[in-house]
């Protein structure tokens, strides 16, 4: 390391880091690209977080997205900014956003091989409480040769060749990986790029905490009831667990990563399937819990396993330390027998 004063002068910015992996994996520098596309985005996006009550930004734009959701301003720009920036970084042929109902197909001179699924702004109904929001992508390749459409965007999680998310938290995080571990970084606004501060993350194998919305505890499915009731009350002589929910995915995420413990968003009688997004919210958090060394299931199903039918499909899900999920999971399978 050169060190020149106080100042760290061989910096791993994220730029120069999803080079040397592009380098190694001897790729044609396209998935550098896009990756630098993104963070581009995240960076305008921020700012623009950083800004919402300044700038007037935020405050209802008066319409609901297609999943049901009040669209705030600072939404729509944060898909505009996302949009712009792949189509003109030329590594993109089909883009599926929470924001837009069907995908988008990117003009014949403007393509590359790449799907990208995106939440440009997760957790946006937190905007006017300060509390912290994201975005979350996934990226796979086209694997047909025929003209894009939107079913090219509907395969498994097994097919990712890279997912991530940014946490717009008391800092600026982007948390990424491409098969090759999880890496965490954060935005330094002084120079206006990501630093490397976690290499290669690992999710503890165990947590203590759980984090889930119980005030739809009266709607849980008996599976949910059993898993809380041994957490609340433990039998075999263990701590009770500590509850933490702040219901911006990308944070409950983020916790449960650094932390360990499980997160869990189930079905219920009201929403059999959840309310969560396959292609966008766990598809690409799935993948990140997996390569820190956790798990991600619907309860019966591997989220990574799960063959999506339809771009803003939901399913039920439950991420986090290893030990924690399967615990869950064999609750959830011994009421699947009965």
């Amino acid at each position: 390391m050169t060190e020149s004063g106080p100042f760290d002068t061989n910096v791993v910015t994220m730029t120069r880091f999803v080079m040397e992996e592009g380098r190694r994996a001897k790729g044609t520098g396209e998935l550098t690209n896009l990756l630098n596309s993104m963070c581009t985005a995240v960076k305008a996006i921020s700012s623009a977080v950083r800004k919402a009550g300044i700038a007037h930004l935020y405050g209802i734009a008066g319409s609901t997205n297609v999943t049901g959701d009040q669209v705030k301003k600072l939404d729509i720009l944060s898909n505009d900014l996302i949009i712009n920036m792949l189509k003109s970084s030329f590594t993109s042929c089909v883009l599926v956003s929470e924001e837009n109902e069907r995908a988008i197909i990117v003009e014949p001179d403007s393509r590359g091989k790449y799907i990208v699924c995106f939440d440009p702004l997760d957790g946006s109904s937190n905007i006017d409480c300060l509390v912290s929001i994201g975005t979350i992508f996934s990226i796979y390749k086209k694997n047909t040769d025929d003209e894009p459409n939107e079913k090219d965007a509907l395969q498994s999680g097994r097919n990712l060749v890279a997912a991530g998310y940014a946490l717009y938290g008391s800092a600026t995080m982007m948390v990424i990986s491409t098969g090759q571990g999880v890496n965490c970084f954060m935005l330094d606004p002084a120079i206006g790029e990501f630093i490397l501060v976690d290499r290669d993350v690992k999710i503890k194998n165990r947590g203590k905490i759980y984090s889930l919305n119980e005030g739809y505890a009266k709607q849980f499915e008996p599976a949910v009831t059993e898993y809380l009731q041994k957490k609340k009350f433990p039998q075999d002589g263990t701590e009770a667990y500590g509850s933490r929910y702040i219901g911006s995915m990308v944070a409950d995420v983020h916790r449960t990563l650094m932390y360990g413990g499980i997160f869990l968003y189930p079905g219920n009688a009201k929403s059999p399937q959840g309310k969560l997004r396959l292609l966008y919210e766990c598809i690409p958090m799935a993948f990140i819990m997996e390569q820190a060394g956790g798990l991600a299931s619907t309860g019966l199903e591997t989220i990574l396993d799960i063959q999506p039918e339809n771009i803003h499909q939901r399913a039920p899900i439950a991420l986090g330390s290893r030990e924690d999920v399967l615990e869950y999971v064999a609750i959830c399978k011994k009421h699947a027998k009965k």
